[in-house]
């Protein structure tokens, strides 16, 4: 039985993997043909997860994953776009800072 949890952002389904380099990735729980992710269980029952490559393709008992965090609505929404010369919201400006610190050299 797969493993699923919920995404903390957008509160879909994820089913969380091991990389290669032993790092946690969350894919869509569903197989897709357009993932990049190739997904498949250890002997162990561990899900894990990697690129496909043309020395190493995606092997029959490997189904295609699309990563989570290109299908979640919570990472994909876009700011709104700034007008020139305003900066985005929590960004300061260092201008005022920059000169008074080359004024003391």
């Amino acid at each position: 039985m797969r493993r699923t949890s919920i995404c903390a952002d957008c509160h879909r389904e994820v089913l969380w993997t091991v990389t290669e380099s032993g790092k946690r990735l969350a894919v869509d729980p569903e197989p897709d043909s357009e993932g990049n992710a190739a997904v498949y269980r250890d002997g162990i029952g561990t899900t894990r997860s990697r690129r496909p490559s043309g020395e190493m393709p995606l092997m029959g008992w490997e189904r295609l994953h699309v990563p989570h965090i290109a299908t979640c609505p919570a990472r994909r929404a876009a700011p709104a776009p700034a007008r020139p010369g305003t900066l985005p919201a929590g960004v300061s400006d260092l201008a005022a800072y920059r000169q008074k610190a080359r004024r003391r050299r």
